[in-house]
């Protein structure tokens, strides 16, 4: 089945990828990855109004949902920007109050949940004592581009999430494989905390899903960025005086490529579908295209590798750029086994192994 999207989604999809194209051209990513200013792309997105797209008007968002924010997700893939704020403040979003979620989406204030983002989304509470925390957290996503960190606690009420001021923690950057995605070594040492708030199951359900979705959708737009490089080179490169695009071995890569696009397209906007409507599956939705898509399109990245040969291997050539993406995209939030066990453990009915 291929997914459709309705004409709205699909002007939504196309404005968004005019924009980037206009003001983050590939020249300008470089840029922002080598001078770390990945900010300022969080900023241009608040500035010029994509930022509260797929929240509520209730909230001050721009409307639309979960399938909005993975069709943005995958316009943020092709163009291999750095969205590590945007993701964040997406997987925070189901942890927050609405007063929260509306500085958030104002721009006002910026709040990160402390989820290690090299594993699926599994909560490891933190100690307190007298109404101070103490811990560290590895591998956060966004930790660098944040105000408020949400720290799972245990209190005396049962779980919570802890509001921590970012300047009560020393954070750590800690560089990853794909250089538009920043994390940070998190430390806690007898922070003071704001507040706590009860942090209710379906609301980490919630942003475990999200973690899924909007990962498989990055991927998607990353795949579909180098078959068209892949295509492109393949009609410009020769080799015995043919161009290599004719050779019966790089169509029978290309069309592999482009199986993997059609079915990942499919799969992670269904995924992002299934949490909007709120089906009771959805969460094993979204752990199938976190594991499916990411995996796929990890291995379409090994595919044009291959067509580009060695030039695409150069730092020159932009294909590094998505080839990083996707594999990070694939151990992002955890590889694919760990949601795989996910999927069985709800098949079977028996607690799944994460971490």
């Amino acid at each position: 089945m291929h997914w459709e999207l309705s004409d709205e989604q699909e002007m939504f999809a196309a404005s968004l990828r005019e924009w980037i194209a206009a003001k983050f051209p590939t020249e300008a990513v470089r840029k922002l990855q080598t001078s770390g200013e990945a900010n300022l792309f969080a900023e241009a997105l608040i500035r010029d109004g994509w930022w509260g797209v797929g929240y509520s008007e209730e909230v001050s968002g721009q409307g639309g949902g979960v399938l909005e924010l993975a069709l943005a997700a995958r316009e943020f893939g092709r163009a291999a920007v750095p969205d590590s704020r945007w993701l964040a403040a997406a997987l925070a979003a189901p942890l927050l109050t609405e007063p929260e979620l509306a500085e958030q989406l104002a721009g006002e204030q910026r709040f990160t949940a402390a989820i290690a983002a090299d594993r699926l989304p599994a909560w490891a509470p933190l100690s307190v004592t007298d109404g101070r925390l103490t811990g560290v957290l590895r591998h956060v996503l966004g930790a660098l581009e944040t105000d408020v960190f949400l720290v799972p606690v245990t209190g005396p009420d049962g779980p919570g999430l802890a509001r921590v001021s970012a300047s009560d923690a020393a954070v750590e950057r800690e560089d990853l494989l794909d250089r538009s995605r920043i994390a940070g070594r998190v430390e806690f040492d007898k922070a003071q905390i704001i507040e706590v708030h009860a942090a209710p199951e379906t609301s980490l359900s919630a942003t475990a899903a999200l973690a899924g979705v909007l990962t498989s959708a990055d991927a998607l737009g990353s795949a579909e960025r180098m078959l068209e490089l892949a295509v492109e080179y393949s009609k410009q490169r020769k080799q015995f005086g043919q161009f290599i695009g004719s050779f019966q071995a790089v169509k029978h890569a290309a069309a592999q490529m482009l199986v993997t696009v059609e079915a990942s397209y499919s799969t992670a906007l269904y995924a992002a579908a299934a949490i909007d409507a709120e089906l009771g599956d959805a969460p094993t939705i979204a752990a199938v295209a976190k594991a499916q898509v990411t995996g796929k399109v990890a291995e379409l990245a090994e595919s044009a590798l291959t067509v580009h040969g060695a030039i695409g291997y150069t730092w020159e050539h932009d294909l590094h750029l998505f080839y990083k993406r996707a594999k990070l995209d694939r151990t992002l939030f955890g590889p694919p086994r760990v949601w795989n066990e996910q999927i069985a453990a709800a098949l079977l009915d028996y607690p799944a192994q994460v971490g």
